[in-house]
């Protein structure tokens, strides 16, 4: 396992991901990671979140 998350042939359902430079992209805008993890838990609105799955490919 590369990153934090298991990398799966399957993408998660109702998950967009456009950061084609992720190890979890797959075409398409897909995820390809077993599990996503946002953070941090107070944020307030979209700006503040991060997704602490992303790893650079």
């Amino acid at each position: 396992m590369y990153g934090k998350s298991e990398k799966t042939e399957q993408h998660l359902q109702g998950v967009k991901c456009v950061v084609n430079s992720c190890y979890y992209h797959k075409p398409g805008d897909y995820c390809q990671a077993a599990e996503i993890e946002i953070q941090p838990p107070h944020a307030q609105n979209t700006t503040e979140t991060d997704c602490s799955t992303y790893i650079q490919e």
